[in-house]
């Protein structure tokens, strides 16, 4: 079974997120903002994480790129709702390994993941 943490502050897109990801086996953690999902990343073991850029406190970035300090190696995946052009590049200039925009679609963030997973 594969630990994720999703960081993500909107109750409604978490279990978009999270719906696709249980019903593939995975266990899902949840921090709703930037400080305890960085708190979470580096203090437990995660197959990869699930960020969402625009987190009220900390943002994604910022996030992103703390845990980089740290972690150079597990997987962050970018979750935005405000894409705009040099978003996805300021993404992974961060530390992200890969970018989806919302409105989340499910076959879409499974192949995301899939891709990612498989890289590593």
């Amino acid at each position: 079974m594969e630990k994720v943490l999703v960081i993500e502050d909107n109750p409604d897109n978490f279990r978009l997120i999270s719906y696709p990801l249980k019903r593939n086996g995975h266990q899902i953690d949840w921090a709703k903002d930037g400080m305890n999902g960085l708190r979470m990343a580096l203090a437990e073991s995660f197959q990869y994480v699930l960020l969402d850029i625009g987190l009220p406190d900390l943002n994604g970035l910022e996030v992103a790129r703390k845990i980089r300090e740290v972690d150079k190696h597990v997987p962050i995946i970018a979750l935005t709702s405000y894409a705009m052009a040099g978003d996805r590049e300021k993404a992974l200039a961060a530390g992200c390994n890969g970018y989806i925009e919302k409105p989340i679609d499910t076959e879409n963030i499974m192949a995301t993941i899939a891709a990612i997973m498989k890289v590593k």
